[in-house]
């Protein structure tokens, strides 16, 4: 999920360090100037979801694709289903798996992830989640994988195999439907568990598993952004 809003705020510190001409590490873990337009970082990445990365601490968001989420299905030609949102978790994990990845920063969006065009292997990992058929240009934002998206589609691979629902319109669905039945039309959920407190957007596989309890110090949440403030991480894939 992306609504990318490009922040110009940056710490003094940043500020003083580019007006006084002194580089500041592109790979290290620190967060500072990793937002920056141009910045890079390098590490081992964990794969949150099928365009989504954790890379040494930080939240990846890859820039200009838009993957079906892990619960979503796709139709074949045949009209069969098949479950196209783990598809692009699987082959996004192949991609980064055991190698350092090199993510380039766009910005960040609303959330404060890093929108970033991430290599690995010389690959760049955000066109081969397209050139397969298993994420869509994501055109509101950016049109840099258009022509990639025309070829796989072309080619009928992936998600262009059979009808397949935009990940936007998926994501819209299930939030106008869980808000109708959440408190306040708050739809997102906190779940406290042995691994810590992680919220559940409507459309993942495990929303519908998940009751808050309040008096375990679970809770609800209107926006990811209120979350995260809180304190809590979002479910991996």
């Amino acid at each position: 999920m992306r609504e990318s809003v490009l922040h110009s705020k940056t710490g003094w510190t940043v500020a003083f360090a580019l007006s006084a001409g002194i580089a500041i590490p592109a790979c290290s873990n620190n967060s500072i100037g990793l937002s920056l337009p141009n910045q890079t970082i390098s590490g081992t990445a964990t794969v949150v979801d099928g365009d989504t990365l954790d890379l040494g601490g930080q939240r990846i968001r890859l820039e200009g694709i838009d993957a079906p989420e892990k619960a979503q299905t796709c139709q074949k030609h045949n009209g069969s289903t098949w479950a196209c949102g783990e598809a692009a978790v699987r082959l996004l994990t192949k991609l980064v798996a055991g190698q350092t990845i090199d993510c380039t920063s766009e910005g960040t969006d609303k959330y404060k992830r890093i929108l970033g065009l991430c290599v690995a292997r010389g690959r760049d990992v955000n066109e081969a989640m397209v050139e397969s058929g298993l994420a869509w240009a994501f055109v509101k934002y950016s049109t840099r994988y258009v022509s990639v998206e025309q070829a796989a589609k072309a080619s009928k691979l992936g998600v262009w195999q059979g009808r397949a629902e935009p990940p936007w319109t998926y994501r819209e669905q299930r939030w106008q439907t869980a808000e109708t039945k959440a408190p306040s039309g708050c739809a997102i959920k906190g779940n406290v568990t042995a691994k810590g407190r992680i919220y559940h957007m409507p459309w993942s596989p495990w929303y519908g598993k998940v009751s808050i309890n309040a008096a375990a110090g679970e809770r609800w949440f209107c926006s990811e952004s209120e979350a995260q403030a809180a304190g809590w991480r979002a479910s991996k894939a």
